[in-house]
């Protein structure tokens, strides 16, 4: 009961694919269906065209579930479905940078977004081990290169290493 499965990696790499795949064989084996939770907004024409195409992958039965902000509330919508969550990295954005919009975080700023997105996350987490099917959660890896010189850029990452890394020690599986 309540199995979580990680997919993380870098941009592009068969993230959504692999969780589609997975969520695919679930459904066939048990005869279930499946729920996608997209965390993305339609910020500009090129999230646009991504959200267009992960769209036109998915097979038109599945259920879908459109939440930016509120993921513990959203994984409770699910209810017997195999869950897809795609993805965290967006989620993780979503929340942080309209509080930071004009200016660097103060390392305050970052203390305080980070209890509130682990807060979230621990809420969500426990929803997903209480569902009868398995939760698929997809997010990046995006401290594997530069560091950048931007302190805002620098935050984020910092946050959604503490979120990848929360749901990675509650997880039944990781794939990298």
């Amino acid at each position: 009961m309540g199995e979580i499965l990680l997919i993380t990696g870098g941009v592009r790499a068969g993230k959504s694919r692999l969780a589609g795949g997975l969520a695919s064989d679930w459904a066939a084996e048990s005869d279930g269906g499946v729920t996608y939770l997209a965390t993305a907004e339609r910020g500009d024409q090129e999230m646009a065209a991504r959200i267009a195409s992960h769209q036109a992958s998915r097979p038109a039965r599945w259920d879908l579930v459109e939440e930016p902000l509120a993921l513990a509330d959203a994984v409770t919508q699910v209810a017997e479905d195999c869950l897809i969550v795609d993805c965290l990295t967006l989620w993780v954005s979503n929340r942080a940078f309209p509080v930071w919009p004009t200016r660097a975080p103060t390392p305050q700023d970052v203390a305080a977004m980070q209890e509130e997105l682990l807060g979230e996350l621990a809420a969500a987490t426990a929803a997903m081990q209480q569902r009868p099917g398995p939760s698929i959660v997809v997010t990046n890896e995006v401290g594997l290169g530069v560091i950048s010189e931007d302190a805002a850029v620098r935050a984020y990452g910092d946050l959604l290493g503490a979120v990848n890394a929360s749901i990675a020690g509650e997880a039944n599986r990781v794939y990298l």
